[in-house]
């Protein structure tokens, strides 16, 4: 797992931009904290920072081959868990290997299909390979958008990296935000290609890209598809039992120690209970980790996102499978602290709103990265299986809407009520999320003879692995990498995901709950409770002092008139939720606070010019 970065200039000899080059590369030191290397040519630069995890002396990079007719160099993020297969196949095509690492396969399999190699593989990457023979950049992103890769096209090539910061270190971009990415921000719609900088652009998952002097050409190699479900009912559990066995095995393979993320929920569990019993085949034992808060089972009351604690049902998992289990316990206090807060706003290079939970995701994968490089996550499930609550609220799913927006939680409701009414006028959410929907809604592909009700679910679940798991999974990547820890995610298996969509709803919630599927897949590793645990969301604090030191520190943001956020924020607004009483402030006044703070220090990051004409 790394960080990379790069950049083509057909226009330029780059041979004189070392410093810019190591500048770029630098900004990723937290997602490689192992080592740090840049490649240079006339018209090309790539940089890569290593977190060493697959064969930890001979992986470094950039790596590259000599050819007859030119080099060829790769950068490369993330892993390919079928890399051993790839491999053997290689070697009978006459591929001599001199490393043990997965960047190798890829950089050979390069070499021996082009970038056909992206539909070989399975796993998590974002790599892009130089070739000298054809003076031409591909760049390549995973199925699932698992990990995350940007770029900045400019008249004479392109600027690319894993994260915004590494493109905004290149002094031939400017960080400027206009309409369009503030619109994104506010809006919640996980508009594809969206990145928040002005001439930036994600590279879509599934997507590869080639620039040579000819421009920028754009190839898709994978997309979610519809088809006739092939099995009944039991075939269809036997099938998802299988599909995910074998990917949580693929992803147990590491040179480095490895833990899975356990918050007592179905998904981690079903992770866990599986990740169990293959280790136990080797004579090892799980190694798990989870957070809680200070006096937060004791004191615990229910809310809209969550009907009970985790503790009790971690316990359960942790005794069924004999796991060795830590509780990352943490205090409010540390949750409010604003260097924590930078820290996640420079981690994601956005200020996104999530608070604490965000926070304290990040304190958690600190605590992980003292013990394990690599973890395992059960993030994605819902999405795959339909798991959460909107899938199977009828108000919500007659509504024509994106599903998480339509719901009534902290995360939906207005959320561009923080911003000025000059703001939000110029940025008019409604038309945009309108539109947005409309052509999400227009890429789904029914089949004949389909019912309304199959439609609308296909529909939702479509939405929801096209654009809302785009954002868990770069909330999870980025805030990981932060730490420095790997967080490998089985639900994103692609064969897994092609099988659960294709499957029709009625099979999805057969048995009158969320995640039928998965609930029946593994009920032979997890305890019984656990296969009856109503879907619970992350856990966020309850602690009332929480409030009380947000509603101040947006009281000093109120009173500092000259800060640039001064004019983008609606002051009415803000006095009025920092007038509220800390024990009843509702969620989604909290998380409107929390948007305005990070919107403050975003401000002091990075300077960014606010276009809003």
């Amino acid at each position: 797992m790394c960080g990379i970065t790069g950049w083509v200039a057909f226009d330029a000899d780059l041979r004189t931009s070392g410093d810019v080059v190591a500048a770029m590369t630098a900004t990723m030191d937290r997602r490689g904290p192992d080592e740090s290397g840049t490649w240079i040519r006339r018209h090309v630069a790539l940089g890569h920072r290593r977190l060493a995890v697959i064969d930890l002396a001979g992986g470094k990079q950039p790596m590259t081959v000599t050819t007859p007719a030119g080099e060829v160099a790769i950068a490369y993020s993330g892993e390919a868990y079928n890399f051993r297969e790839l491999r053997e196949e290689l070697r009978r095509r006459g591929h001599r290997f001199l490393t043990s690492s997965d960047t190798e396969v890829v950089l050979r399999g390069y070499l021996e299909w082009g970038d056909a190699v992206a539909e070989r593989l399975n796993g998590m990457f974002a790599f892009a390979v130089w070739d000298a023979r054809d003076e031409k950049l591909v760049l390549v992103r995973d199925r699932l958008g698992v990990k995350p890769l940007y770029c900045y096209p400019t008249p004479d090539g392109i600027v690319f990296g894993s994260e915004p910061k590494a493109i905004l270190a290149n002094p031939a971009v400017r960080p400027v935000v206009g309409l369009d990415g503030l619109r994104e921000l506010v809006a919640f719609t996980m508009t594809p290609k969206w990145a928040l900088w002005k001439g930036m652009r994600e590279v879509e998952p599934g997507t590869l890209l080639t620039v040579d002097r000819a421009g920028l050409r754009e190839r898709v190699y994978w997309r979610l598809e519809t088809a006739a479900h092939p099995d009944e009912l039991d075939g269809t559990v036997a099938t998802v039992q299988s599909l995910l066995t074998d990917t949580v095995a693929r992803q147990l393979v590491a040179d480095v120690p490895l833990c899975v993320l356990l918050s007592g929920g179905l998904d981690s569990s079903a992770v866990t209970g599986l990740a169990a019993a293959h280790l136990a085949e080797a004579g090892e034992k799980v190694r798990t980790f989870s957070v809680d808060f200070v006096g937060r089972e004791e004191t615990f009351r229910a809310d809209e996102a969550r009907t009970t604690p985790d503790t009790p049902y971690i316990r359960d998992v942790v005794a069924a499978v004999g796991a060795k289990h830590e509780f990352v316990t943490l205090d409010a206090s540390p949750l409010t602290d604003p260097a924590l807060r930078r820290e996640v706003i420079r981690a994601r290079d956005l200020p996104i709103g999530f608070g604490e939970m965000d926070t304290s995701l990040l304190l958690l994968f600190q605590a992980i990265r003292r013990e394990s490089t690599v973890a395992l996550s059960g993030e994605a499930a819902d999405e795959v299986f339909g798991g959460y609550r909107w899938f199977h609220d009828q108000d919500v799913v007659r509504t024509a809407g994106f599903p998480w927006l339509v719901y009534p939680s902290a995360m939906s409701g207005d959320r561009a009520a923080v911003m000025s009414p000059d703001v939000r006028s110029r940025l008019d959410v409604a038309a945009y999320t309108a539109d947005q929907y409309a052509t999400a809604v227009a890429q789904v592909e029914h089949l004949p003879g389909d019912s309304a009700v199959e439609r609308r679910m296909r529909t939702i679940s479509h939405l929801h692995l096209t654009r809302f798991v785009r954002m868990m999974l770069d909330r999870k990547d980025r805030i990981s990498m932060a730490a420095g820890l790997e967080v490998r995610v089985p639900f994103c298996d692609h064969r897994l995901v092609e099988y659960a969509y294709r499957a029709p709803w009625r099979m999805k919630s057969f048995d009158g709950r969320e995640k039928s599927l998965l609930r029946h897949a593994v009920p032979h590793v997890l305890p019984r409770s656990v296969r009856h645990r109503l879907k619970a969301s992350y856990p966020s604090t309850q602690d009332p002092s929480y409030n009380v030191e947000l509603q101040r520190q947006a009281g000093e943001v109120l009173a500092d008139r000259q800060h640039p956020v001064a004019a983008l924020i609606d002051h009415a607004w803000l006095r009025s939720a920092i007038a509220m009483d800390p024990a009843a402030t509702p969620a989604s006044v909290r998380r409107g606070i929390d948007r305005v703070l990070d919107l403050y220090h975003w401000f002091e990051l990075y300077r960014p010019s606010i276009e809003l004409d």
